[in-house]
């Protein structure tokens, strides 16, 4: 039968267990998982499985490192998101969450806008460190990102986003992800999108402040093109700011829209 161990496609005998696999292909590994999910040793395998051995606390070299990294991947999944491309339109608390966890599950390219540059108020909720205040955020997000996966591509823009540049800026994307915090832009970013790039799909946010109800941060689908996540009333005022924990759970209700409709599950 045919499996795959460690994105390698390997001939073995029906019936052959993970042990066997273990002793002939990776002696000492103690990390076994199956189809993206940890499973006991004596586990036996079927035609088509997915295998991933590893040795706990051993760093692979490069070639094999960009595999292991995805082994708790649905199968069939980082070949997909490898491919992908997604633009993000600020890099504040929803877009440079929103580019964490994009970067860690694989997505291949991502292109990032914002002319702002970190300060310290950021950091109640943005993804930068206190040795970053004063860099432009598009850079300390691509120096962050690398850190995190070297093997995606981040093409970062230090500009004010306008109709005139988006269109261009954001061409190759299927996803254009808006993280903007004031409504003038979020809306100049989904028109602009809607009209001028016919194939792209937006995922915008309204209503992610304070420190409300888990469950009211919701994902709906406006139109074809255009999904909205928030709970559309919370917004950013005095007496409710903008705060990591709600933040945080609407950029990856975001991020995670993003990977369905590339995964094709937007429907």
């Amino acid at each position: 039968m045919k499996i795959r161990i460690n994105e390698k496609w390997l001939e073995t005998s029906a019936g052959t267990t993970l042990p066997e696999l273990v002793r002939q292909h990776r002696p000492g590994a103690d990390v076994l998982i199956l189809n993206g999910f940890p499973v006991p040793p004596d586990t036996c395998l079927k035609e088509g499985d997915e295998v991933f051995l590893i040795r706990r606390g051993e760093r692979p070299d490069r070639q094999e490192l960009e595999a292991l990294m995805a082994a708790r991947h649905t199968p069939g999944v980082h070949a997909r998101l490898k491919q992908a491309c997604v633009g993000i339109a600020g890099v504040g608390g929803l877009g440079s969450s929103v580019a964490v966890a994009l970067a860690r599950i694989g997505v291949g390219r991502l292109i990032i806008a914002d002319f702002d540059v970190v300060e310290p108020s950021n950091l109640n909720r943005q993804q930068y460190f206190i040795d970053q205040i004063g860099c432009l955020k598009v850079q300390a997000l691509t120096d962050n990102l690398a850190r995190i996966n070297p093997y995606i591509s981040v093409e970062a823009h230090p500009l004010l986003l306008t109709p005139d540049n988006i269109p261009e800026l954001f061409a190759p994307c299927r996803v254009i992800v808006e993280a903007f915090d004031r409504a003038d832009m979020k809306a100049m970013l989904v028109d602009t999108v809607l009209t001028a790039l016919p194939e792209a799909t937006v995922v915008a946010a309204s209503g992610v402040a304070g420190f409300g109800p888990n469950d009211t941060i919701s994902t709906r689908r406006v139109s074809r093109r255009l999904y909205l996540v928030g709970d559309g009333v919370s917004e950013a005022k005095p007496g409710s700011g903008l705060m990591a924990p709600r933040v945080g759970i609407a950029a990856h209700h975001q991020a995670n829209q993003a990977v369905r409709i590339i995964l094709g599950e937007d429907q």
